[in-house]
């Protein structure tokens, strides 16, 4: 069984369910701007609740997927698929940028008080959501590449080596009378 094209069609579902997850996230979190501390600390609140899980659950599929893609390509001995690799690249971008960024400010968040939040709050809620808009655009990026892929094919580029012919067998004239 070939487990490419299942790969390629669960990478492509799970990418695009998690680009938008983040963008509709995205949209909250910069609404949240114009409210202040307390009602930003008690939204992030019910977000950290779990919606992590949600992004775990359409991350590591799209990761995992991606990979056997790239994986498969490189056993089969024929070319890795630029599209998976660059969505491979770009959603390893994503969970390095969580794990080191977004990930320890959510941990600090759960801390925080509802009432009274830090002084500092601002600073942290920009550093969030500077790292959640790159990633956001990463994802995004990452979809569009297997969607593309999806579109045009296989998105493995033709290879330029000749191939090997058979003989070309002569077509009998056809009999005249």
């Amino acid at each position: 069984m070939n487990l490419s094209p299942i790969a390629r069609i669960s990478g492509l579902l799970s990418a695009g369910l998690f680009a938008g997850f983040l963008v509709a996230v995205l949209v909250l979190e910069l609404s949240l701007r114009r409210f202040g501390a307390s009602v930003y600390t008690q939204v992030r609140m019910v977000e950290l609740d779990a919606l992590d899980r949600l992004a775990a659950a359409t991350l590591v599929p799209a990761l995992i997927a991606m990979t056997t893609v790239v994986v498969l390509a490189l056993r089969g001995g024929t070319r890795v698929p630029r599209p998976h690799l660059t969505a491979l690249i770009l959603l390893t971008a994503v969970l390095v940028t969580t794990i080191t960024v977004n990930m320890p400010i959510n941990a600090d968040q759960l801390t925080w008080d509802v009432e009274t939040p830090p002084a500092d709050w601002t600073t942290a809620r920009d550093r969030w959501q500077i790292a959640h808009a790159v990633r956001t655009v990463a994802a995004v990026l990452a979809f569009g590449c297997l969607a593309v892929a999806a579109h045009l094919g296989t998105g493995v580029p033709p290879d330029p080596r000749p191939r090997p012919r058979g003989r070309i067998l002569p077509v009998p004239a056809p009999d005249r009378p």
